[in-house]
């Protein structure tokens, strides 16, 4: 299985969440796991602002940060390239997407052209309802 990750599902990994363990065991048996380079920074931001609001203990963010550090390069990272961004472009005008949500469904649909069949793992029951109308498998969580 080709897996798709998007900044929800990224943090689930490194953050206790409803749905970590069919996460990471989908992690697990997936040949190839990927995401946008863009995830990075979402996903440092959202360690960061669950620190802020005390929702994760100065330890559980140090971990957060040195585990996906430390992972980071496993994952097949998608740049965002300017016929990515064009496509994402499209994606929102058509599906009316928030703009990274717009990017990480074109970093799924690149990732399903290139690789076949692409299971999308999404904790946004909207990105998720967008991204089967786009003909893309669900993580069923």
């Amino acid at each position: 299985m080709n897996l798709y990750l998007d900044t929800s599902a990224l943090v689930k990994l490194y953050v206790e969440e409803r749905g970590r363990t069919a996460l990471v065991e989908a992690v697990s048996e997936a040949e190839i796991v990927a995401t946008s380079m863009v995830a990075y920074v979402e996903a440092r931001a959202a360690f960061a602002r669950r620190h802020r609001e005390r929702v994760l203990a100065p330890a559980d963010y140090r971990r957060s940060v040195r585990d996906l550090d430390g992972d980071w390069s496993r994952y097949l990272r998608f740049e965002v390239s300017e016929a990515l961004v064009r496509a994402a472009g499209r994606l929102a005008e058509r599906y009316r997407l928030r703009a990274y949500d717009a990017v990480h469904l074109a970093s799924a649909l690149v990732m399903r052209d290139q690789l076949g069949e692409v299971v999308f793992a999404c904790w946004d029951s909207g990105l998720n309802a967008t991204a089967r109308r786009a003909g893309l498998a669900l993580l069923s969580a």
